[in-house]
């Protein structure tokens, strides 16, 4: 007898089917597409006051005659993409309503099952994803001092177990994840009129520092990236030319000292800028004012603009990323432990300040002692070993400035930034505002061969966490 073979494809229930379509729709979007923040909606029952929307939207720039598929349709304005390292989904901030606060979602790459991450009173925005399974974003917080500021905050990937993870009444904005496994972000102090500058921390708050300032007046817009040849490029404003914003590049191994305007000449606009293909770079750029932001190709070695890739008339392109699979960046370690109270700074000198060591020697050596300043007191003054070393015991995720004193207690330098340690954070510096690239001398301070000093010095004694020995 003659078995009748079905054809495989009728065997197939629907739902297996469903599956097959879905994933050769995704493989189609994977392929070179960009999801793009426009704006310029104009949604219904606005006045001519209300903010302008914004919206998601996936583009081909191979077939720039194709209309942009809107991802956030049900939303009043959404904005700051982010893919995922698989290239499956995506993070963004959003508004359902116009007057709703700005949360977190996430969604699929073709924009399907939507999903709600925050639920906050407080704006939640800039979202990024970290490689250790988590999220990092911006919030607004009252509890580093007076007024509102925005901390950093991280969370789970369904929105829970938030944690705090800046502590100082700057503002900052998640900006991109570095290969490293470190965060960078722009920090903006008040008022705003003041600059900005771009810091980097361990997704556990640990080990912030400064990773690049520009001259005085200029701000960071929007979110920096990082190249194959290890740059970091981002757009930067000046005020002094009338807040016009340039294409800007350093080193990511000399990030003070390697500042590269890469749109010098150039008399348009950027918005943003990411890595593209063939070594060039995907920006969002305006030739004038009266001109609305379009998606060009950049060449950072001749420093031109190419080809456009995608304008959409009637819109400005503000931002863009890449709707493709990305290289996980490192899942650093963390030795933070909330159990613990206080975290270590230790200071191998604070006479070294700036250019001024010489040769080994230091051109002056008056600091004999450091006063620490809180929020809204003096948290003691401490006097530094002969070396100049301190080593102190710090309440943790407690913002404080250091700045140094002669023996009579006048002023010589600072203070510095505000400075924090979290629970269990061991962290050191070489000096008092010094160049960030000096590596501290081969030698045992003084200091450490101590019990540290406690901050406040008022405290006598932190109990910390009792460890069973059982």
């Amino acid at each position: 007898m003659k078995i009748l073979k079905k054809p495989i494809i009728a065997c197939l229930t629907p739902v297996v089917l469903t599956c097959i379509f879905f994933l050769a729709s995704c493989s189609q979007i994977h392929n070179g597409s960009i999801i793009i923040t426009r704006s310029g909606i104009q949604q219904p029952g606005n006045t001519s006051d209300s903010p302008v929307a914004e919206q998601l939207a996936l583009i081909n720039p191979d077939k720039p005659s194709e209309a942009p598929v809107v991802l956030t349709k049900d939303f009043f304005t959404a904005r700051s993409p982010r893919v995922s390292y698989d290239g499956n989904n995506i993070l963004f901030e959003g508004r359902k309503t116009q007057n709703d606060t700005w949360q977190i979602w996430e969604m699929n790459i073709n924009g399907s099952h939507l999903v709600q991450i925050t639920s906050s009173p407080d704006n939640c925005t800039n979202p990024l994803y970290l490689p250790g399974n988590r999220i990092v974003f911006s919030k607004a917080s009252a509890s580093n001092g007076p007024g509102t500021t925005q901390s950093l905050f991280t969370c789970k990937p369904d929105g829970s177990d938030i944690r705090q993870i800046t502590f100082s009444p700057y503002s900052y904005a998640s900006s991109t994840i570095l290969k490293d496994g470190r965060i960078l972000f722009i920090s903006k102090q008040k008022p705003e009129e003041s600059s900005s500058s771009l810091m980097a921390l361990r997704p556990d708050g640990t080990k912030a520092e400064l990773f690049y300032f520009g001259a005085k007046g200029t701000f960071q817009r929007g979110n920096a990236e990082e190249t194959a040849d290890n740059k970091i490029i981002f757009t930067e404003s000046d005020s002094v030319s009338g807040n016009k914003t340039s294409l800007v590049s350093v080193n990511y191994n000399r990030p003070l000292h390697s500042r590269t305007v890469l749109s010098s000449g150039l008399s348009g606009d950027f918005k943003c800028a990411l890595p593209w293909k063939d070594g060039k770079l995907l920006v969002s750029y305006r030739e004038s004012e009266s001109g609305n932001y379009s998606l060009y190709e950049f060449d950072p070695q001749l420093k031109s603009i190419g080809k456009p890739l995608f304008e959409n008339s009637g819109y400005d392109i503000t931002g863009a990323v890449l709707a493709v699979a990305s290289e996980r960046p490192k899942k650093l370690p963390s030795e933070v432990d909330m159990g613990v109270k206080t975290g270590l700074l230790f200071c191998q000198d604070i006479n070294i300040h700036n250019d001024q060591a010489i040769d080994g020697k230091m051109a002056f050596n008056s600091s004999k002692r450091i006063e620490i300043i809180g929020m809204d007191s003096v948290m003691g003054i401490v006097n530094t070993e002969e070396d100049g070393s301190f080593y102190l015991k710090v309440i943790a995720d407690t913002p404080f400035k250091i700045r140094t004193l002669d023996e009579k207690g006048n002023v010589i330098s600072g203070p510095c930034d505000w400075v924090w340690v979290r629970p269990n954070e061991r962290r050191g510096c070489v000096g008092c505002h010094e160049d960030h690239e000096i590596v501290p001398d081969n030698r045992r301070p003084l200091s450490v061969i101590k019990d540290p000093v406690s901050v406040p010095v008022h405290i006598n004694k932190v109990v910390e966490k009792k460890i069973s020995l059982e």
